[in-house]
C-alpha cells in the first residue's frame, strides 16, 4: 500500500508538490503538446471500483468502521463511497488545475476517460451492437467537475484479438468515440463557450496483450472510425515489448513501412482534403450519419459507386456522406464564416 493505499489516507499537499517538481524537470515551460495522465490503481467513482479493485472499496469501509464503530453497516458503505469519491475527486481535479495552470498550452487529460465498458455483450442486445454498458451515460455526467478541468480526452480503443478482422471492431470504436464526443460537447474546460474539447483516443498497434500487429483492416476500424467521427488525432502507444530483439524490431520496421505508414499518410491526406474541399480549411469532417460505414480513408479508393471516389470524385464523396465541425472562431456549415460576423 503506498502512500496509505486509498486516496483517503493520501497527503494531496506532498502529491501537488512533487507534481510542481515533475513538471519543471520534464516538460519546458512552453510546453505545448499531449498530456495524458495515466491513472489506473482506482477509477473516481465508487462503482467503477470492480475487480481487482474491489479492495479499495473494503478498505474504505473497513476504514470507517475503525472511526465510526458505531454505525449500522449499511452506514458504514455509505460513508464509505463518500469519503471515497471526495478523496478521489479532489486528487484527480487539483491535479488537472495544477498542471494545467503549470503549463497551459498542454493538452491535459486522464488516459481511459471517459469510458464506455463496451467489449461484451449487452445482456439486453441479442448480437453485439458496440452500445455502451447500461448506466454509461450517467456515470460520466457525474464526472462533470473533470471533464472541466480536462483540455482533452484520451480515451481507450485498443483492440481484443477476438475483434481482428471483424466489423464488431469498428462498432466498440465507434460507441467509446462516440460517448468521448458526447461527453466534449456538453462539458469544456473552465466552461470554455470558445471551443469543444478535442478528443484523441488512445490506439494500439497491436491486439491487446500481444505482440500481433492490426492489419489494414484492423486500421480501418480503430484508426479510420476515429478520423471518420471527428476525432482531433490518435495516440498510437507501444511498449518496450515491441523492441525486446532484434527480430522484433525488424518485424516493427517492415510493419509500419509497409502497413501502418502507408494507412496513416492516406488517411492523413484524405482527413485534410476533405478539409479543404468540405470546410475551407477552417474544421474538421465528421461523418453525416454515425452508424454508417462511411471512412475518410476510403475517399479515393475505387469503386462502382459515383459517390465513392476514384480520387476525382472525392469532393463529391466528402460532400455525401460528410458535415463540418468547426474549428475555434468559424461557423456556418462549410465553416467560412468568422463567428465576430453573426
Amino acid at each position: 500500500r503506498m502512500n496509505g493505499g486509498l486516496p483517503q489516507l493520501g497527503d494531496l499537499s506532498a502529491h501537488l508538490s512533487l507534481t510542481v517538481a515533475q513538471l519543471s524537470f520534464l516538460l519546458r515551460p512552453n510546453f505545448s503538446g499531449l498530456a495524458a495522465i495515466d491513472w489506473e490503481e482506482w477509477q473516481p467513482l465508487w462503482e467503477s471500483n470492480f475487480g481487482s479493485r474491489m479492495e479499495y472499496r473494503r478498505l474504505s469501509k473497513q476504514l470507517v468502521r475503525q472511526e465510526r464503530p458505531d454505525l449500522l453497516e449499511k452506514n458504514v458503505a455509505l460513508l464509505a463511497r463518500q469519503q471515497f469519491e471526495e478523496s478521489a475527486q479532489a486528487f484527480m481535479e487539483e491535479t488537472l488545475r495544477l498542471v494545467v495552470r503549470n503549463r497551459p498550452k498542454g493538452f491535459w487529460g486522464f488516459y481511459g476517460f471517459p469510458s464506455c465498458l463496451n467489449k461484451h455483450k449487452r445482456k439486453t442486445d441479442k448480437t453485439y451492437t458496440g452500445r455502451c454498458h447500461k448506466g454509461t451515460r450517467k456515470q460520466n455526467d457525474r464526472l462533470s467537475w473533470l471533464w472541466t478541468q480536462s483540455t482533452a480526452l484520451y480515451p481507450s480503443i485498443y483492440l481484443p484479438e477476438r475483434l481482428a478482422g471483424s466489423p464488431d471492431a469498428a462498432l466498440m470504436v465507434r460507441h467509446r468515440l462516440l460517448e468521448a464526443l458526447r461527453v466534449a460537447s456538453l462539458w469544456r474546460h473552465g466552461d470554455s463557450t470558445n471551443h469543444t474539447t478535442p478528443v484523441l483516443p488512445y490506439a494500439r498497434l497491436a491486439f491487446t496483450h500481444t505482440l500481433n500487429f492490426l492489419n489494414k483492416t484492423d486500421l480501418e476500424h480503430t484508426l479510420g472510425e476515429s478520423a471518420s467521427l471527428g476525432a482531433a488525432g490518435v495516440v498510437l502507444w507501444g511498449e518496450m515489448k515491441f523492441a525486446k530483439s532484434k527480430q522484433q524490431c525488424i518485424l516493427l520496421k517492415n510493419y509500419i513501412h509497409n502497413t501502418l505508414g502507408p494507412f496513416v499518410q492516406s488517411l492523413r491526406s484524405n482527413t485534410q482534403s476533405c478539409s479543404v474541399q468540405r470546410c475551407h480549411s477552417n474544421g474538421r469532417c465528421i461523418r453525416r450519419r454515425t452508424g454508417a460505414g462511411h471512412w475518410l480513408s476510403l475517399a479515393s479508393a475505387p469503386s462502382s459507386d459515383p459517390f465513392e471516389g476514384d480520387g476525382s470524385t472525392s469532393s463529391k464523396y466528402f460532400h455525401r456522406y460528410f458535415l463540418c465541425q468547426c474549428y475555434s472562431g468559424w461557423t456556418g456549415p462549410e465553416c467560412c464564416r468568422k463567428e465576430e460576423e453573426i
